[in-house]
């Protein structure tokens, strides 16, 4: 039977629709009015009609049951409705195709209650609203048995949320999909509508909502837009350790709390962010065993002033202990934090870093923010201590460390002697 639906794709719904069906997975992040409920859910109807299988089952989740029936509900009935002899359970929200498919449109408000389900595919709607664990308990294991497909869409909303990490993760996975569409790219909305919108919106509510830009709406991030140019310069990349060139370190030493390490290496006038690692609640024996295992030739490692305190369980510095494990420490002096922060934003645009191994670096560095002050109308002095701290403390020391030796020296090029490492110990 050949069926006639009342859509018609755009030029780029149709490049999209043509791209998912080689994917049984993507991450999709549009702008507002691009049309992305109406391509999903055809993209959707159309499958459900091409399914063979014994009663094929289909879903479409909102955040919130409100959002799935005002918005999704009546364009089901819509495009769905052409289709002879579909039936329309308006308490349920469930669409009955012909062919015996079935399309229920759900809300995530209660993960739970969607536990058993069995789905061909699945469409989810504003993705950063939607908890983890929908996904990750309920949703990914409904797909298994039957190896159903499931397209995640949406605006971004900053980086703390699910959409971002699926984007991340799809990006990684050359067997996912993903998609951007900027406003400025599209040519959906015109220059004069998208002018007048950003001046009534503001820059941030404008680049999250019709650029697209993951960091827009991070307010009083310090290093965010240096982030976003360096990604668009393909500063960020995948990029090989190269072994005729020394690694320095910098490192932020917790006690009891996460220490962060950063390698580089110096080329020219770049830096070649390399590596990174981050743990918590571990002594300075474990991070030195980190170093003994990774297959570079060191040279300098630099930490900040506060590892000379004197630790009460050895009456030891962190400096003596780790000299008694192996590394010599430079120490970096003590600067006012911000004259640290300049520091790494001057330093910046000189950095390239290894997408692979840097990631939750490359990640704390786009998400370090200040907070704003609604009373004073202000945002703080210093930084938010979150899980981005330790990270950025140690690209500032790395940045102080770069600048200190170049205050005193002009830029070399230090080449490494060997091309081989005896195996289990650390040159320096």
């Amino acid at each position: 039977m050949h069926v006639k639906i009342p859509y018609s794709p755009r030029e780029l719904q149709n490049k999209l629709h043509n791209e998912l069906d080689k994917y049984r997975f993507a991450v999709l992040a549009c702008h507002r009015r691009f049309g992305k409920t109406v391509c999903m859910l055809n993209h959707l109807i159309r499958a459900a009609l091409q399914n063979k299988m014994v009663n094929p089952r289909y879903a479409y989740i909102a955040p919130t049951y409100k959002q799935a029936k005002s918005i999704a509900w009546d364009y089901m009935k819509m495009f769905a409705g052409a289709i002879p002899t579909t039936r329309f359970n308006e308490t349920e929200l469930r669409c009955d195709l012909p062919n015996g498919s079935r399309i229920t449109l759900l809300s995530s408000e209660h993960p739970d209650s969607l536990r058993g389900l069995a789905l061909d595919g699945v469409i989810i709607d504003e993705v950063a609203q939607i908890q983890p664990k929908l996904w990750n308990e309920i949703i990914r294991p409904a797909l298994s048995d039957r190896k159903g497909f499931a397209y995640m869409i949406g605006t971004p909303a900053g980086m703390s949320n699910l959409f971002y990490e699926l984007y991340q993760q799809a990006t990684a996975d050359p067997k996912w999909f993903t998609y951007t569409a900027p406003a400025s790219k599209t040519g959906i909305i015109d220059q004069e509508e998208l002018d007048a919108a950003k001046k009534q919106m503001g820059e941030t509510k404008f680049r999250q909502e019709f650029e697209c830009d993951w960091i827009a709406n991070i307010e009083g991030s310090i290093y965010g837009k240096i982030m976003k140019k360096l990604e668009d310069n393909q500063h960020i990349v995948n990029m090989d350790y190269d072994p005729s060139l020394l690694v320095n370190t910098s490192w932020d030493i917790g006690v009891g709390d996460s220490t962060a390490i950063v390698f580089y290496q110096k080329l020219g006038n770049t830096i070649r962010v390399i590596d990174f690692y981050e743990n918590r609640r571990e002594g300075l024996p474990h991070y030195v065993q980190v170093l003994k295992e990774k297959d570079y030739i060191y040279d300098k490692h630099f930490a900040p002033h506060d590892i000379e305190v004197q630790e009460f369980s050895s009456g030891k510095t962190r400096r003596e202990v780790a000299y008694q494990l192996g590394i010599k420490f430079r120490i970096l002096p003590k600067i006012p934090l911000e004259d640290g922060i300049h520091s790494l934003k001057m330093l910046l645009p000189r950095c390239y870093f290894n997408l692979d191994k840097t990631k939750p670096l490359i990640d704390a560095l786009r998400h370090y923010h200040r907070k704003y002050n609604e009373k004073m109308k202000m945002f703080h002095n210093k930084p938010t201590h979150d899980w981005s701290s330790h990270a950025c403390d140690s690209m500032r020391y790395l940045a102080m460390s770069i600048n200190d030796y170049e205050d005193k020296h002009k830029i070399k090029q230090e080449i490494a002697m060997n091309d081989y490492k005896i195996h289990g110990s650390l040159v320096r």
